[in-house]
């Protein structure tokens, strides 16, 4: 049954967008992974770069979120690779360890947004939808 509201624009995005997430620390991953879901997000996590880079999981990713430091990489080399396949999506870093040589460098790659941790949901949220 239609009561004829519309959905809150700060809940939920309109079309699902398929957002992968790489993460080491299992908490937060988890933690952000609840939060995309919960605002429409179709989130498939990962803990290091390898799975992504060695499968095909950014065929129909509209998003990438990376942690800058993984066991098995850094965020930036991540993009870097995706990028030199013809992926053209939006690009968010996360990283506990901010500094002008990393914000040069992740632009560089082609990120879209650096934020830094701990992560705010309203910036987080602002780096998505802009």
């Amino acid at each position: 049954m239609n009561n004829g509201a519309s959905p809150n624009p700060d809940q939920t995005v309109d079309v699902q967008r398929v957002v992968l997430l790489i993460e080491d620390d299992e908490a937060v991953r988890r933690s952000l992974q609840m939060l995309l879901h919960w605002r429409g997000y179709d989130v498939r996590s990962f803990a290091g770069a390898a799975p992504v880079l060695e499968g095909h999981t950014m065929d129909d990713a509209d998003v990438l979120i990376a942690d800058y430091r993984l066991p098995d990489g850094d965020g930036v080399s991540v993009l870097r690779a995706l990028r030199r396949t013809g992926w053209k999506g939006k690009a968010i870093l996360i990283t506990a360890f901010p500094s002008p040589t990393l914000m040069e460098a992740a632009r560089a790659a082609g990120f879209d947004a650096v934020l830094e941790k701990p992560l705010r949901q309203h910036e987080l949220i602002g780096a998505l939808a802009g």
